[in-house]
């Protein structure tokens, strides 16, 4: 008994819920670390962008197209790499568009997230790439906040494990939906058959944070630029999203015995390094003032100089040109004023008689 108590407490429970209710609204926390996550990636990455000599303001208003597309982006994967989940027999079609269950893969959020930010880019003639670099530290950790969601859902974790970190999971019911024990509460917390589990929620949290510390060093350290923090970003997650999505035991569809996102992160590693060698030959990070919006006040100010800015080049040839008169009228008199005094100097000589 006493062994078995000990068991329980070394390893990791697991809420009761992951919904709660005011009244008929459902407050549901994987909504809520999605959008903490958001968040905080703006807030660092507007810091980060202003501090390269980017213009204030510049994340937000991007954030405006890139977090829409980024929604879309990452239910068209999920839904595509896992149909079966809404189209098969016995399953709502509907439920594709129930985003608020959970379901977001990471890779079509970022491509089509990235669809968002170019928009919005060209419409303030600055460079994506520079921007992408700004905001990557910000956005893997946003994904670490996104993955406290998948433990309040009791889902996205590994197979049974004897670990001292092992996740407790336990039974959820839902009187009003028996199949829908993702709105349920773990009442009397029964353990689930597998219980304790790996918990790979954990792991990949973990592993973010770190990688959003190694890019932050890489980026003082060696001037990072052109996409060369983002793709350090992406290399250094997708290998950590490799070995973890080998541990999980969730339903994946699999090519070739290993699952979809095995070889999606294989593929997307590559595509990463090959970025970061590209982007090095194009030399070091971008000036600031190339990262400067349209409309920026500081280019204005350096395009075209104030009224008294202007007027001050004006006013010092006025006065060159008035020093130039006086000493021309200064001379003008000096000379006549010798050719008078001698003249008269020379008029007595004149009257003098001449000698024999």
């Amino acid at each position: 008994m006493y062994s078995a108590s000990a068991a329980f407490l070394a390893t990791i429970p697991s809420p009761d819920r992951g919904v709660w209710h005011l009244g008929f609204i459902p407050i549901r926390a994987y909504a809520l670390c999605i959008i903490a996550g958001i968040i905080v990636a703006i807030w660092w990455g507007e810091r980060r962008w202003v501090a390269r000599g980017g213009t204030k303001g510049t994340v937000i208003d991007i954030a405006v197209f890139a977090v829409p597309f980024g929604l879309v982006g990452g239910r068209l994967y999920h839904v595509i790499t896992d149909p079966e989940l809404y189209f098969t027999a016995g399953r709502n079609p509907w439920n594709a568009f129930a985003i608020w269950d959970g379901g977001l893969g990471i890779w079509g959020a970022i491509a089509l997230g990235a669809v968002g930010a170019l928009i919005a880019c060209r419409r303030k003639g600055i460079p994506l790439p520079a921007l992408a670099d700004a905001i990557a530290p910000g956005i893997v950790t946003a994904q670490a906040i996104g993955r406290i969601g998948n433990y309040f859902n009791q889902e996205l974790y590994g197979a049974h494990t004897d670990l001292p970190w092992g996740l407790e999971i336990y039974q959820r019911f839902n009187p009003a939906n028996p199949d829908d024990t993702l709105n349920g509460i773990a009442t009397g917390h029964i353990p689930l058959p597998d219980s304790p589990v790996q918990p790979t929620f954990l792991y990949e949290l973990i592993w973010n944070l770190l990688i959003a510390g190694l890019v932050v060093w890489a980026d003082r350290r060696f001037k990072l630029g052109h996409g060369r923090a983002f793709a350090l970003y992406v290399a250094g997650y997708t290998v950590g999203r490799c070995w973890i999505e080998l541990l999980r035991t969730d339903t994946a569809n699999h090519i070739l015995g290993l699952r979809v996102n095995v070889w999606t992160s294989i593929l997307v590693f590559l595509g990463a390094v090959i970025v970061m060698v590209v982007a090095k030959s194009r030399g070091p990070r971008e000036l600031p003032e190339t990262l400067r919006s349209r409309g920026d006040e500081r280019d204005a100010e350096t395009a075209e100089p104030s009224d008294e800015q202007a007027g001050e080049p004006a006013a010092e040839e006025a006065a060159d040109e008035t020093r130039d008169e006086v000493t021309v009228d200064a001379g003008s008199s000096a000379a006549s004023t010798t050719s008078a005094a001698s003249a008269e100097s020379a008029a007595p000589e004149a009257d003098k008689p001449e000698k024999s």
